[in-house]
């Protein structure tokens, strides 16, 4: 049985939750704040984390990051606040999903069955390292250079690079980028795609060349830009 997190200083929000995440059949633990998400962390582990950004003490984006540097569990933040930035923010400390309130809980136990589904899928097979003039990727290896020194990249601007070099050339819809990467298609935002391509493009400076947008369509890989 999976076991959840709810991390809401509403206590109707985790009361919500909690009663469609038992129904789906998950174990689901409540605490009303940050500082107290962080103290259970310490000693329990847990499939995927659902956390508010705003609460007292400590809000989600610092709980998060609080969390995370012990443990690799999954979250999936909830604000009232949809504005770029934010989600922005919230990728680059490593979240896995980010649902805007008021949502649907339907939708809500459709991204926690992804996000659990895809934190426990195998590691893909190794790979041999691949080249683009200065900028090296080790698929395998999880591991990417920018001109010799090693990028730093959100586990899910690795993903999503990865799949884009694996099907290079070819014309990718967001819509097929959120299926693949994400894990999910219906439930999906085109924004979500269009927020870690803007993260991927920074982090890979020169090289950003290679990520080609198709306008009204996708993204694809393309070798040979200058």
């Amino acid at each position: 049985m999976s076991k959840i997190l709810v991390v809401d200083d509403e206590a109707n929000i985790r009361r919500v939750v909690r009663e469609y995440a038992e129904f789906e059949g998950y174990e689901v633990k409540e605490a009303g704040d940050g500082m107290e998400a962080v103290e259970i962390t310490k000693n329990e582990d847990f499939d995927v984390i659902i956390m508010d950004v705003m609460m007292p003490k400590l809000d989600g984006f610092s709980t998060c990051k609080e969390i995370k540097k012990t443990k690799s569990i999954p979250v999936i933040m909830l604000s009232a606040r949809g504005e770029e930035y934010d989600k922005l923010f919230g990728f680059e400390l490593g979240i896995d999903d980010y649902v805007v309130k008021p949502f649907s809980p339907k939708e809500l136990m459709a991204r926690i069955k992804a996000v659990i589904k895809r934190s426990s899928a195998p590691s893909p097979a190794a790979q041999d390292k691949v080249k683009f003039e200065g900028l090296e990727i080790d698929i395998a290896g999880r591991e990417v250079y920018v001109d010799g020194q090693r990028a730093s990249m959100t586990p899910k601007e690795y993903d999503l690079l990865f799949f884009l070099v694996k099907n290079k050339g070819l014309a990718l819809t967001r819509d097929k980028l959120l299926e693949e990467v994400w894990g999910y298609d219906f439930f999906g935002d085109d924004r979500t795609v269009d927020t870690h391509i803007k993260m991927l493009r920074n982090s890979l400076g020169p090289y950003r060349k290679f990520i080609v947008t198709l306008r009204g369509m996708g993204y694809k890989f393309e070798e040979n830009q200058n």
